[in-house]
């Protein structure tokens, strides 16, 4: 793709193909909302149209997820209140090298028949950053989703798959992972990252699971 933009763009240079093609122009790395932000509260709506800003959107939103760093982002995260989101594991083929990119998009996901057995998980967020908590989740569920031609796909999924998806998921009904905590644990992350804000601290991002 990048080489036949640049092929057309050497026969006219006056052509601004990222004006018809606006999936084609370089990928942007986007702000990410972070809590006390009321957006995050926000109920995504369905994606209707799936078009070229639908896929600028799903690439901004890939290289924002890798630059952040972390595993799964929410399309509200970054201020776009669509039932959007883009996880990518990045599992290790071998200790010491890097790790495999294999972004997966989700559009208008659904939950299907979530198993009544449940697993612990230590979970961050990158909406909430550098903090970190167990949270109690179905450990299997059976996903629905549409990908960016609007084609249907269904999967059953386990362990971290499961558990970033429903995180995710959550994203879009406004839900935090520090919502599924106590009220006292909940105040006592928020404190924290107030307490950070006002040091002026960086964020430095720890091993685990980061949505």
């Amino acid at each position: 793709m990048a080489l036949w933009r640049k092929h057309c763009a050497r026969d006219d240079p006056s052509v601004d193909l990222s004006k018809d093609r606006p999936y084609l122009r370089p990928m942007a790395i986007l702000p990410i909302l972070e809590v006390p932000d009321p957006r995050l509260k926000t109920i995504s709506k369905p994606v209707e149209s799936f078009d070229d800003d639908l896929k600028t959107l799903v690439n901004d939103m890939i290289e924002t997820m890798y630059a952040a760093p972390g595993i799964g982002l929410a399309a509200i995260q970054v201020g776009v209140p669509k039932r959007l989101l883009v996880i990518d594991l990045q599992d290790e083929e071998a200790e010491g090298e890097e790790p495999v990119r294999n972004p997966r998009i989700f559009v208008n996901p659904e939950i299907l028949d979530p198993s009544d057995e449940h697993s612990l998980y230590n979970e961050g967020c990158l909406s909430v950053p550098d903090q970190y908590a167990e949270v109690e989740r179905p450990a299997q569920i059976r996903a629905r989703w549409q990908d960016l031609d609007g084609k249907v796909h269904e999967e059953t999924m386990t362990g971290l798959m499961a558990t970033c998806l429903q995180h995710e998921m959550d994203h879009l009904e406004g839900i935090l992972f520090i919502d599924h905590l106590s009220r006292l644990k909940r105040q006592m992350v928020l404190k924290k990252i107030e307490k950070a804000r006002k040091m002026g601290g960086g964020h430095v991002h720890g091993p685990d699971c980061r949505h």
